[in-house]
C-alpha cells in the first residue's frame, strides 16, 4: 500500500510539472521573446515529461500484468527484483509481490504433497476404488481394483465390455447408496457401492469394490457351526438315555429273564441285540463328539514365527509316514528369514492336515512329490502346499470345505473345514486350485 500511495504522489508531481511547463511556455510566448525557440524547447520538455510519465505508468502496469498472469496461470516461478529501477518506493511493492508469489508456491507445494499422500493411501488400501465421469472416462483406479478385476489399466469403462460385461452394466447404471454383488470370471465375489459428487461443475461417480469372499466364507462356517452345534446337542440328548436304557435292560436280562426262562437261545439273541444297540449308540456319541473342535475352536494366540522352522517341524512330524508312502518333499522359503504372526499350534495343525491330504492324493504315480513354498507379497505371507497327485474333480472341489463332506473312505470331512476356520480367525484365507491328473495346490494367505 505504501508503494501504491507513493505511486499516486509521483503521478501527481509529474502531471503538475507538465501543467507548469505549459503555463511557463505560454508566459514566455506572451513576452514576445524568440517564440520559435520557446515553442521548440517547451514542446521538447513537455514531450520528455509526457514520455517519462507514460513509461512510468506502463512499467507499473506491466509489472501488475505479470503478477496477475502468474496468479491466473499458476506460474509462481516469476521473481520481481527488489531494486530501485522504478524508484525506491517500488522496492517494497516488489517485495510484496514476491512474498505473495512465495505464499502461492508454498500453498501449491502443500497441495501437491497432500495429493501425493492421498494417492499413496488410495493405491495401497485393500479396497478397490474407481472414479469416472458421465462420459465413462476413468479418472482414477487403484491397484486393489486392478487386482480384483485382473487388468493392468483402465481408461474408459467401455474397455470392460469384453472381460467384464456384467460389471460394465452395473457401473453404468449403479445408483448412489445402492449395493450390488458381482462375481468375476474367476468366481470372486465383489460388493459394489457407488456415490456421485459434483467436482468443478461436473458429476463424478465413485465406486467402491470390496472382496467379500472372506465374509461369505465366515458366514458359511458360522452357519455350519450352528447347525453342527444343534445336531450335536439333539443327538447327544437322544443317545444318552438310549445308552442308559440299554444298560438297564441288560441288567434285567441277566438278573431276571435269564433265570426265569429255559429258552437260552432267545436270551442270547436278546443279549446280542442289546450289545449291538449299545455299541452303535456309543459309536454315534463318539462320532458326534469328534466334531466338538469345529464348534469350539479357541482363539489364536499370536506370535512371530519363523516360516522355515514351521515347515521343517511339520515335515519332521510326518517324515516317517511320507517315507513309508514313497513321497518326496521339497521346502522353499524366500527370504529364508521370512516370519509370520500366527498361532503356532493352529497353523501347524493346518499344515499337517494339508500335507497328509497331499500324501494320500497319489495312486499310480512313481515320482511322488510334495512342495511347500513360502513367500511374501503385498504385505501378506503366502504358503503353498502342492502335490503332483491325482487332482480333485471339478464337482468335488466346490464341496471340499463343507463340513462332513469327504472323498475318502475313512475321512471325517472336518479337516479342511477346520483348517479354513483357523485361517479365518487369523484374518487370512485358505484357497485351492486343482487339475485332474496333474495335482493340487492349497494356498494359505496369512
Amino acid at each position: 500500500m505504501i508503494g501504491l500511495r507513493h505511486f499516486s504522489i509521483v503521478i501527481m508531481i509529474r502531471i503538475v510539472v507538465i501543467i507548469l511547463s505549459v503555463i511557463a511556455l505560454a508566459w514566455l510566448a506572451s513576452k514576445h521573446t524568440n517564440e520559435v525557440l520557446v515553442y521548440v524547447l517547451g514542446t521538447i520538455f513537455i514531450f520528455v515529461q509526457g514520455s517519462l510519465l507514460y513509461q512510468y505508468v506502463t512499467n507499473v502496469n506491466r509489472k501488475l500484468t505479470y503478477f496477475l498472469e502468474s496468479v491466473r496461470y499458476s506460474d509462481f516461478t516469476i521473481n520481481f527484483r527488489s531494486d530501485n529501477k522504478m524508484g525506491r518506493t517500488f522496492k517494497e511493492l516488489n517485495q510484496q509481490f514476491n512474498e505473495v508469489l512465495h505464499a502461492f508456491r508454498q500453498a501449491r507445494a502443500e497441495k501437491e504433497a497432500n495429493l501425493q499422500y492421498l494417492n499413496t493411501i488410495v493405491q495401497h488400501i485393500g479396497t478397490g476404488l474407481i472414479t469416472f465421469d458421465s462420459n465413462g472416462q476413468v479418472n482414477l483406479i487403484n491397484n486393489a481394483a486392478l487386482r480384483m478385476l485382473g487388468i493392468y489399466r483402465l481408461h474408459q469403462l467401455s474397455e470392460l465390455k469384453d472381460k467384464h460385461p456384467r460389471l460394465y452394466e452395473l457401473l453404468s447404471t449403479l445408483d448412489s447408496g445402492v449395493r450390488e454383488l458381482y462375481r468375476t470370471p474367476s468366481d470372486q465375489p465383489l460388493a459394489l457401492q457407488g456415490a456421485a459428487i459434483q467436482l468443478r461443475g461436473m458429476w463424478v461417480r465413485i465406486v467402491v469394490l470390496q472382496n467379500i469372499q472372506t465374509e461369505l466364507q465366515q458366514q458359511e462356517v458360522e452357519s455350519w457351526q450352528n447347525l453342527t452345534r444343534v445336531l450335536r446337542h439333539e443327538i447327544m440328548n437322544s443317545m444318552t438315555p438310549i445308552v442308559s436304557l440299554v444298560g438297564t435292560m441288560r441288567l434285567i436280562v441277566n438278573e431276571d429273564i435269564e433265570k426265569s426262562t429255559s429258552d437260552q437261545e432267545a436270551v442270547n439273541d436278546l443279549k446280542e441285540a442289546l450289545h449291538t444297540l449299545e455299541k452303535r449308540s456309543k459309536g454315534m456319541m463318539q462320532f458326534v463328539n469328534a466334531y466338538r473342535d469345529f464348534t469350539t475352536l479357541p482363539k489364536p494366540v499370536f506370535a512371530n514365527l519363523s516360516v522355515a522352522e514351521l515347515l521343517q517341524e511339520v515335515i519332521q512330524l510326518l517324515q516317517t509316514d511320507l517315507t513309508g508312502s514313497g513321497v518326496l518333499w521339497k521346502i522353499s522359503v524366500k527370504p529364508e528369514t521370512l516370519t509370520v504372526k500366527a498361532d503356532a499350534s493352529q497353523i501347524q495343525q493346518v499344515l499337517i492336515n494339508l500335507v497328509k491330504n497331499a500324501s494320500e492324493a497319489f495312486s499310480n504315480q512313481t515320482n511322488r512329490l510334495i512342495t511347500l513354498t513360502a513367500y511374501q507379497t503385498d504385505n501378506v505371507t503366502i504358503i503353498d502346499v502342492a502335490d503332483n497327485g491325482d487332482g480333485i474333480e471339478p464337482e468335488a472341489i466346490e464341496n471340499i470345505f463343507i463340513p462332513f463332506y469327504t472323498t475318502k473312505k475313512t475321512g471325517s470331512g472336518i479337516g479342511l473345514s477346520l483348517s479354513r476356520q483357523i485361517l479365518q480367525q487369523h484374518n487370512g484365507q485358505l484357497n485351492v486350485s486343482s487339475e485332474v491328473g496333474k495335482g493340487t495346490v492349497f494356498t494359505l494367505i496369512i
